[in-house]
């Protein structure tokens, strides 16, 4: 289930462009989706589906998202040019569009961005006012604001593991705001996804990622903006 929105969430950011939806949403799909990666891509592939597949570009979200991606914040002047900048950096970047998609959210972005060997699949749905769920990561249910703190742990899908993160993270005295957790089948890999309310320490994550169980690790400060 996507993250609800306050009345204070819908207010909308301080941005470039005209649209919260079109442009600050998708500035932070990009911005969270860059911190799964783990660094500004050299290569990115973006479907834009439903009503982005048919305004991305009138709208300047094909701008945004690149914008995104370059880790500029929402009320970056430098989102106006960034398919300029970003082809000066070397970045290849490619836009695809799908207009008819019952299965998506209207203001749904896909993102395939690779950065040298690594490579990682984020779903993003903007939903106004500036306000992002990211729906998936890798094929995976993940429905996270990227508004607190995150952790996404890709582990085996061993008993009591829930239990153990959770014993874990409330050593840092932090409260988990939501916690979910997918797989793609029984025995196989599962994928926990984490909000908190405040940080953890580099020595936790380091500890998370020790375990012979964890596959891979990502921790998420809040995006401010």
């Amino acid at each position: 289930m996507a993250n609800k929105s306050s009345v204070f969430d819908m207010i909308g950011p301080i941005m470039i462009g005209p649209s919260s939806s079109h442009t600050a949403g998708v500035v932070k799909i990009a911005r969270a989706a860059i911190r799964i990666l783990g660094g500004i891509p050299d290569e990115a592939t973006i479907t834009f589906y439903n009503s982005f597949a048919r305004t991305y570009e009138g709208h300047g979200s094909d701008r945004a998202i690149i914008g995104g991606l370059m880790d500029f914040q929402t009320d970056d002047v430098r989102i106006k040019t960034s398919l300029d900048l970003a082809r000066e950096r070397g970045m290849i970047f490619s836009f695809k569009s799908i207009g008819h998609s019952s299965i998506h959210h209207p203001n749904t972005i896909k993102l395939l961005i690779r950065k040298g060997l690594k490579s990682v699949e984020v779903e993003g749905e903007s939903l106004g006012g500036g306000v992002i769920n990211i729906s998936e990561v890798d094929g995976f249910t993940a429905n996270f604001s990227a508004k607190d703190h995150t952790l996404i742990i890709k582990a085996d899908d061993v008993s009591g593991a829930i239990a153990f993160i959770s014993s874990v993270i409330a050593q840092e005295k932090t409260n988990i705001a939501t916690m979910s957790v997918s797989r793609k089948g029984k025995n196989d890999v599962a994928c926990h996804v984490i909000e908190m309310d405040s940080g953890i320490r580099d020595i936790t994550i380091q500890y998370l990622k020790s375990l012979p169980w964890v596959k891979e690790l990502i921790y998420i400060p809040e995006i401010d903006r």
